[in-house]
Formats: structure tokens, sequence, C-alpha cells
């Protein structure tokens, strides 16, 4: 690992269950309206939420620890994690995308000044046509999802995205796409042949407004996985800077032994294995305005989708 001080802000598929002989699944009931009750699945949800409850607490009686601060410039930061169980089952289906560790890396090398400048500008111009009520709006330039007051809409059913957006854009998004694809593979040890970009992948802008719906509640802890089905490796790239341009907003990883906080920085990409071995929430923001990409990728080709561009199809 390289780290060097910063020392000024930069500007620029169905379930398969057993059936009895009344041809009911064993592990449902019907209930009162007719509709099926997995009982099973729904005892696992409450298990695992239980879990997750129970991590968070011993958690937060612990000591918070950095595991990489906003003024560092590192090069390259990692640490490896047990796999989660079912993340290491679901991954055997897909030769040549299991990780040689499950883990976490951050890198603030990966995207140029310029690139993030390109991005954040791209960002504020599309999520000026929209924004939540509440505090936690984004922008998906793959299906056109804009947060607009407690709902969604499509931004490119909006006659303004027709004079905000340009080719260039899209091309820039790209590149930048694709040299966090290739960071990941390489630090995974997985093929990027068999790594493909998935849904969602989207721009997100959060304040300190109050919650309105549970769209604006991000800082509840989380597993990618259960959250995406597609997920298998999540990634953020941050457009602003903690500590400057907004308060609150680390991005905190829960562990047994403690949180690990990673401070976003301004080009930083933090990546990770998306399974229960990364569970994680956002800090509230309490101050100022925090950008992110989130770059979500998946080794299932069935959930893979395209590029965005302007004219989208």
């Amino acid at each position: 690992m390289t780290t060097k001080q910063r020392t000024s802000r930069k500007t620029g598929g169905n379930a398969k269950v057993s059936v009895n002989n009344n041809g009911r699944s064993a592990s449902t009931s019907e209930g009162p309206t007719g509709f099926q009750i997995d009982w099973k699945r729904i005892i696992r949800r409450m298990l695992m939420m239980g879990g997750i409850m129970l991590i968070v607490y011993l958690s937060r009686r612990n000591d918070m620890i950095t595991f990489v601060k906003r003024e560092e410039e590192v090069e390259k930061k990692s640490v490896a994690v047990e796999c989660s169980k079912d993340y290491q089952e679901e991954l055997k289906h897909f030769p040549g995308c299991v990780p040689k560790n499950c883990g976490r890396m951050v890198q603030d090398t990966i995207v140029t000044d310029s690139e993030v400048l390109a991005l954040l500008d791209i960002a504020q111009r599309g999520l000026g046509l929209g924004g939540s009520t509440g505090g936690a709006s984004i922008l998906d330039l793959h299906s056109g999802a804009l947060s607009s007051g407690s709902t969604f809409v499509n931004i490119y059913k909006l006659e303004a995205s027709k004079r905000i957006f340009k080719n260039q854009d899209f091309l820039i998004y790209r590149h930048v796409k694709n040299k966090i694809h290739a960071a990941i593979a390489d630090h995974f040890g997985i093929s990027k042949e068999h790594l493909y970009l998935t849904h969602p992948t989207f721009f997100s802008r959060i304040t300190n407004k109050p919650a309105q719906t549970i769209h604006d509640e991000y800082w509840h802890p989380h597993v990618d996985k259960d959250t995406y089905e597609s997920f298998h490796y999540t990634s953020l790239l941050y457009l602003t800077d903690y500590g400057f341009d907004f308060d609150g907003g680390r991005f905190i990883f829960v562990d047994k032994e403690g949180n690990k906080t990673v401070e976003p920085r301004r080009g930083r990409v933090s990546a990770f294995t998306s399974g229960s071995e990364n569970l994680h929430f956002v800090e509230k923001v309490s101050k100022g305005t925090r950008y992110a990409v989130t770059v979500s990728f998946t080794c299932d080709p069935k959930h893979s989708i395209q590029d965005p561009s302007l004219t989208p199809q």
C-alpha cells in the first residue's frame, strides 16, 4: 500500500420446494385470502435480520476504525475478508468470476481529476431536472430513472434532457466505467470477460433534508446481494470530498470487532464483494451535498446491461 498525505483540496429463478401428497408446497401454507405463505423464507429472513441487528449492536459498542482517511491519497489499500457461504455457493456457477479472496479495496489513482469533474457536471445537470423531496436522489443513465418528488420519472422522456446531455458525456461515463471494471477484475483475480455491468448503476446526491419516503432512508445497514439479486461486485466512485463539500456521509463496513469507515474523497474508488461478508451502511449526511456513482457488476450474463447512450433503446 502506498499513501501520501493530501495537503490541499482538489479543484478540479424460482425457488425449488418439496411438494406433499396434497400437492402443496411443504414449506408454504395458504393464508385466509388464498395466498401462499412461504414460512421457511420468512423464518430465514427473520434470523438473518436478527443476526444483522446483533452485529450492528456489538459493533457500535466499539470504537470506530478509519480504514481510509479523506486526507490520504491511496494508490491502493485493501483487506481480505472471509466469503459468506451463500456467496461462495452462488459463484460456483460462474467459473472465471470467483474472487481469489473476498474483501474490500480502495484506490485513488484510477480516475483523473478532469474525469471526476466531468461526471460531477453530468450528475448536477441531470439531477437538476428532478430531485427527491427528501435527502436522497438518484439518476440512472441506463434506465432513465430520475428521482422526482416522492417518485421517479424517466429523464429521457423529459424534453429538457435532449438539451442537457451530449454524446461526450456518455463517452466519458463509459471510459470511467471501463477503468473501474478493469481495476476490480485485477484486484479480485477474475476475468474481465466474465464480469458484466449490471443494474442498478447510478449517480446519487445526498443532502441533510429529512427523509420523506423509504427511498430516502439510505442509512440502514444492508447487504447488497440481498437488496439487488444481480450484484456480485459493488463499487463507488466519490465525486465530492468529505469534510469539505459535506459532513457525515462516510461509508461504513459493519464488523464484529468494530465499524470500518471509508471517508469519501473526490476521485476515490471503493470496491468490495457484494455478499454478506460486507454488511455496510452510509452515515447520515449532516451538512452539504454528497455526490457519488455506484457502479455495479455481476457474474451472471443474464443480468448484464449495456452502456447508456444519448438515444437509449
